[in-house]
């Protein structure tokens, strides 16, 4: 009888290693991952592994008439002694049994999807060369009022990612075919922003998204920064945060030799972005970036956690619990944030030989 080995992920081809958690199991998570996987063209690049429940996996290949292709492992059993076969793994929770009957916020949504994510993450940290590292993560989306209900206080993914890598410099950002976006603040209320802004902030976004651009192919990237306060404070009249916080971080950039400029008013510099003028728009708050991202490509955004040591990338929405289950959602965002992690994989394996596939525009 052949000596059986610890659950591998690296193949002989050695592909990237992309692990995928899967979200609010009553989300449409399990969904937009089986539909962007059914892609042989895409299961070609990479190998995968996903973090979640195997019978909704199946569910929502049923329901969108794909047959499975992947092979399940239960997790925290003797089956994990096994090697892994195929390009999909799935790491089975067994959790469908203890979901509740409708689909919405819930305890026990927020604790899978975060259990799911939490591994993923450990997988991700792990040494190099070691048979279970992962060399990216997709996240497919969590319900924060489900995390917030199974007592999880952290406001999102990109939270926790930065403290369980302890990263001290990060940002949120999003990349889609007509803008690119980091964010100095993202999940708190709108309010409290004021508060919370410092030049360090804003100085961040500026240099991790400049990075970001690079990796893309863009060798000078051209970023320009957003005012907090409409018309960019208009010289004092509506509020000092540009004066006081937001030019003294661009100066900082533009110190250390990067092309940042502003700050410009909110409501018409991504005008300029979308027709190619900017590489990059540092934005002051969550909804300030997010809603020109999401006008203009809504089912094509990536969003993108800078300044980690390991790669994460999510597709740009939520989990739409209003058509989870009816094989209604598109896979499109899913599959352009999983392109992404490739890429981005790919660029740390070999940084000398490559750049991101994502031509500038």
């Amino acid at each position: 009888m052949p000596q059986r080995t610890k659950l591998h992920y690296r193949d002989q081809v050695n592909r990237p290693v992309i692990g995928i958690s899967m979200g609010d199991p009553l989300g449409i998570g399990p969904e937009v991952v089986v539909k962007a996987l059914s892609d042989l063209a895409l299961r070609q690049r990479a190998s995968f592994v996903i973090y979640g429940d195997n019978e909704c996996l199946l569910e929502a290949a049923e329901r969108a008439q794909i047959h499975p292709t992947w092979f399940r492992v239960a997790s925290k059993s003797v089956g994990e002694e096994l090697p892994m076969f195929g390009d999909v793994t799935v790491i089975d929770y067994e959790i469908i049994a203890q979901l509740p009957g409708t689909r919405g916020p819930s305890r026990e949504g927020g604790f899978a999807s975060k259990c799911f994510v939490e591994d993923a993450i450990i997988d991700a940290l792990r040494l190099p060369g070691h048979q279970r590292r992962l060399d990216a993560i997709v996240t497919a989306p969590i319900s924060k009022d489900s995390w917030y209900r199974a007592a999880y206080k952290w406001p999102g993914h990109t939270e926790l990612f930065a403290a369980r890598t302890r990263a001290k410099h990060h940002a949120m950002a999003f990349t889609s075919p007509r803008l690119r976006v980091a964010l100095a603040t993202s999940h708190i209320a709108l309010m409290e922003v004021r508060n919370v802004l410092t030049i360090g902030r804003v100085h961040d976004p500026i240099v991790l998204g400049h990075e970001f651009c690079q990796q893309l192919g863009i060798p000078k990237p051209r970023i320009a920064v957003c005012g907090l306060n409409p018309h960019a404070g208009e010289h004092g009249l509506f509020g000092d945060e540009e004066q006081r916080i937001i030019k003294p971080a661009i100066d900082a950039a533009q110190h250390a030799g990067i092309d940042a400029h502003g700050p410009f008013p909110g409501d018409t510099i991504f005008i300029e972005a979308a027709a190619g003028k900017w590489d990059l728009v540092v934005a002051m708050y969550h909804d300030q970036g997010l809603i020109p991202v999401k006008l203009l490509g809504f089912d094509k955004a990536v969003n993108v956690t800078l300044g980690l040591p390991i790669v994460r990338t999510s597709p740009d929405h939520g989990t739409a619990f209003g058509i989870a289950g009816k094989n209604l959602a598109s896979e499109n965002s899913m599959k352009a944030a999983i392109e992404l992690a490739i890429d981005m994989a790919n660029f740390r394996l070999n940084p000398a030989g490559m750049q991101l596939a994502q031509p500038r525009r």
